[in-house]
């Protein structure tokens, strides 16, 4: 992958946004790159986390599209560019994340009609796991997948998930299922300090984003809601059923930190240990949540693990 200077705070004049319509009418923001070279390497189709957008990872979308990739990154419906399914404009809220799914599947049957394979699909955080949860659901069949820190397991739980599960339900009963789970800021939307020590080391990119962030208000997002608190354990634990991660042939490279804070390693190493074809390339105190936005020794050999996963899983045709 070429690792040249890249300005990541503008749209590449290669890229093209444009909107993906859903069934029922929601617009969703997509992004897109030709792939460098005269035959495309294949397509790869990327999705962000939580409260993410595409414009964190102009850096590496590009980049794959530079190593001859034909490349798109979308929001999750409700976020980012793409609207608000709570009762304000920075609470993140879902109704069920099969609703993500079901966004996933119908965009994937589209875009595989339209690009040429092999076909990846990548996701980071809570990406990963929808991305992870639709391929045990059936709704997308990728030659290959690749992992950033996938949510499947939160960091810090002091219970099993079954229990923390049944005291989100009680939690949401009292509450209300659009209430923000936890506390952002004095101010809505804004971040909150040391919000960096989780995310990446590298001070620079960390502060693309909220650059991006005050030139795209959209952007801006805040807590997720006691809905999608639940629905996250409710997800969480059906792709960890007996036999549910077992039953996925589909190579799978997972990139995950025994440092990260919001998202439980644990879990990673257990999909790694239960998926039939998985690998797995874990970090240390180097590296934050944000691996693909990290300093260029902890990036660099994420991407090239990225790099080697796919030439020898993703062939070019």
């Amino acid at each position: 992958m070429n690792h040249a200077k890249f300005d990541r705070r503008a749209i590449p004049a290669e890229a093209t946004e444009s909107r993906w319509v859903a069934g029922d009418g929601h617009e969703i923001r997509r992004i897109d790159w030709p792939g460098a070279g005269a035959k495309p390497r294949g397509s790869i189709l990327f999705f962000p986390g939580r409260g993410d957008a595409y414009e964190k990872y102009l850096e590496t979308l590009h980049g794959l599209h530079d190593a001859g990739w034909r490349v798109t990154g979308a929001d999750w419906r409700g976020q980012a560019g793409s609207g608000r399914l709570g009762d304000d404009p920075v609470t993140g809220h879902i109704d069920d994340f099969n609703t993500w799914v079901q966004d996933l599947g119908a965009f994937w049957q589209e875009w595989v009609g339209e690009t040429p394979g092999p076909h990846v699909l990548m996701g980071h955080s809570m990406g990963g796991h929808l991305v992870l949860r639709a391929l045990a659901d059936g709704a997308v069949a990728p030659d290959a997948m690749v992992l950033s820190a996938p949510m499947l397991g939160f960091f810090g739980n002091f219970l099993p998930n079954s229990w923390m599960h049944r005291l989100a339900k009680l939690i949401l009963r009292l509450r209300g299922g659009t209430t923000p789970a936890w506390k952002w800021s004095e101010k809505p939307g804004e971040i909150p300090v040391g919000r960096i020590n989780l995310l990446t080391h590298d001070k620079d990119r960390y502060e693309d984003e909220l650059w991006w962030r005050e030139e795209r208000p959209e952007l801006v997002m805040g807590p997720g809601s006691w809905g999608w608190v639940e629905r996250s354990y409710a997800s969480m634990r059906s792709l960890f059923a007996p036999g549910r991660l077992e039953a996925i042939k589909t190579p799978i490279l997972l990139v995950g930190t025994s440092n990260d804070k919001l998202v439980d390693i644990r879990a990673i190493r257990e999909a790694a240990s239960r998926l039939p074809n998985a690998e797995l390339l874990e970090f240390g105190r180097e590296a934050h949540h944000e691996v693909l936005r990290e300093v260029e020794a902890v990036r660099g050999k994420a991407l090239s693990a990225i790099d080697e996963f796919l030439e020898r899983n993703a062939p070019a045709k």
